[in-house]
């Protein structure tokens, strides 16, 4: 099984901002109350409950950040991901909540 690699906030926005680098997907795996009341712009949502149903029109070539809140339920979906072949995962390390302290500071918390 692949392993899933930790990625920081800051190394997140960097790697956002690096138009020589393909964009990864950034897959919200908060609940829809969580995404709607904040989220990294351009980030599917996609709740951790839908995923083993959804896994099929995921691009198994394409890197994946996995998002949550803190980052536990993204390493869960993340390591699903990784049981079914997908290679190129990444998990955001404090999720939105450190997004939000290191990236976005205007972004609400919750």
């Amino acid at each position: 099984m692949a392993a899933v690699t930790p990625i920081s906030a800051s190394d997140l926005a960097s790697w956002l901002q690096d138009a020589s680098r393909p964009a990864p997907l950034l897959l919200d795996v908060r609940e829809p109350h969580e995404f709607a009341y904040c989220a990294i712009a351009g980030a599917q949502s996609m709740p951790m409950g839908t995923v083993p149903g959804q896994v099929d029109t995921l691009d198994a070539e394409r890197e994946i950040v996995c998002i949550c809140h803190h980052g536990m339920r993204s390493m869960q979906v993340a390591m699903f991901l990784a049981s079914r072949g997908f290679d190129k995962l990444y998990n955001l390390s404090g999720g939105v909540h450190a997004w939000a302290q290191q990236v976005e500071p205007q972004m609400p918390t919750y």
